[in-house]
């Protein structure tokens, strides 16, 4: 909620957002995250507490949780997971040096060769790893514009890599043994399968590590060769081999068990600059994994990406959680190209240079009111423009095809996110 002049107020519930918009005391500012802006009190005569920001960061999502904090109690105000897409710029990134390797080859005019635009400044990070440092940043940026951010809580990685590829216990100068020993592999196996039993797809009940290669047949404890399997599972398994005990998903489970630790290693290499770029800008607290997980255990709280973030730091309890998340996925903002190539790399049709009709560009939030015909009804979601005015709109239930430009009503510009909701406690 905004004050007159677009300063941050405190959070209301969506009850009294209605009854204000009702009233004629408020306007809609925007639709998605919904904020509204008073027309009738400042920020100065208000009171204004103010609010929290929980980052959990993660390789495919990030969770983040505004909340207030009174007496070590945190109440949950609002949560945003934000999808990131960095699996899709490195793949972007690969077929650019693949067109690059190609024209290489060819026999084309010769180009002078370029040797002093390598050079990688300090601090640099890859594309697909930057890409999730400037998302978060963003969101929390547009979270301070729209609620009064006092501090934001960041979850340190959860994941120790050389810990999990040692393949043995460090010991002495290694590494020091504190209380989280053996919490790493641990967690890391929960979430690497899923917390589910690999053999049966079993969840919600007790998971022991199981070695695929048993130990007794010259096996290794190396996180590449552990697995988490039931109770059941593991006993009726014993000592036998992998190829021995589930012939048929044999290979499958072994892919899953030796797949990188890529995901972990872009925890690790953003949690720092992410830390940096946090700290100038707003007071900072950092807190460990194991201490998230605690607070979310004992507070009896699902595993969720934006329950991890409520429950990131120092806390007594948490009284309240959100019952709605709103999922932010990052689509880009389209693309510079006009044309669309064939198999063989020719262009097989031109789009054209302009990208707004009848006051909409592809990807903008709106709402189509059909009144008569096979689309009668109301559609809201995100659009697909054409010049001959007739859109196709995205919507929760599927999309909608043939809707024409005189219907369609802008809700909200395009700025490169998908929006979504989900119930909360849902992985």
């Amino acid at each position: 909620m905004l004050d007159k002049h677009g300063h941050p107020l405190q959070p209301c519930t969506p009850a009294r957002a209605r009854k204000l918009l009702q009233k004629g005391r408020a306007v809609v500012h925007r639709h998605t995250p919904f904020v509204i802006r008073l027309k009738d009190r400042t920020a100065a005569d208000s009171e204004v507490d103010g609010v929290a920001v929980g980052i959990d960061p993660g390789s495919h999502h990030t969770g983040l949780a505004v909340f207030t904090t009174q007496a070590g109690e945190r109440r949950a105000r609002y949560a945003i997971r934000l999808d990131h897409r960095g699996a899709l710029i490195r793949k972007k990134l690969e077929q650019r040096s693949a067109y690059r390797r190609g024209r290489r080859t060819r026999n084309l005019r010769c180009r002078a060769p370029r040797y002093l635009n390598r050079t990688r400044p300090a601090g640099w990070l890859a594309p697909s790893l930057r890409h999730r440092v400037e998302t978060t940043m963003s969101w929390t940026g547009r979270l301070a514009r729209w609620a009064p951010v006092k501090a934001v809580h960041v979850e340190r990685v959860a994941f120790d890599t050389h810990a999990l590829s040692a393949g043995k216990p460090l010991e002495g100068l290694e590494y020091q043994q504190g209380t989280l020993h053996g919490y790493e592999v641990r967690e890391y196996l929960l979430t690497k399968f899923g917390r589910a039993c690999v053999y049966c797809g079993t969840m919600n009940v007790p998971l022991n590590i199981d070695h695929v290669h048993p130990r007794s047949r010259g096996g290794t404890d190396r996180i590449s060769n552990l697995v988490l399997a039931c109770v059941l599972c593991n006993e009726t398994k014993s000592n036998r081999r992998l190829e021995e005990f589930a012939p048929k998903r044999a290979a499958g489970i072994l892919q899953r068990a030796k797949a990188p630790l890529r995901d972990a290693a872009a925890v690790n290499v953003t949690r720092w600059a992410l830390w940096r770029a946090l700290n100038a800008t707003m007071p900072t607290h950092t807190a460990g994994g194991g201490r998230t997980k605690w607070n979310r255990t004992r507070c009896g709280l699902p595993k969720t990406h934006t329950l991890d973030a409520l429950a990131v730091g120092k806390l007594h309890s948490i009284t309240e959680t959100v019952t709605r998340v709103l999922v932010a996925g990052c689509f880009g903002r389209g693309t510079h190209a006009r044309t669309r190539p064939d198999r063989h790399g020719f262009p097989r049709l031109r789009m054209p240079r302009q990208k707004q009709f009848y006051g909409c560009v592809t990807g903008d939030l709106v709402r189509a009111v059909v009144p008569t015909g096979k689309k009668a009804g109301t559609h809201t979601g995100r659009v697909a423009v054409r010049a001959s005015g007739s859109f196709n709109i995205t919507t929760a239930d599927g999309t909608v095809q043939g809707i024409r430009h005189q219907h369609v009503r802008r809700l909200q510009r395009a700025d490169g996110y998908a929006y979504t909701t989900i119930p909360e406690g849902k992985p």
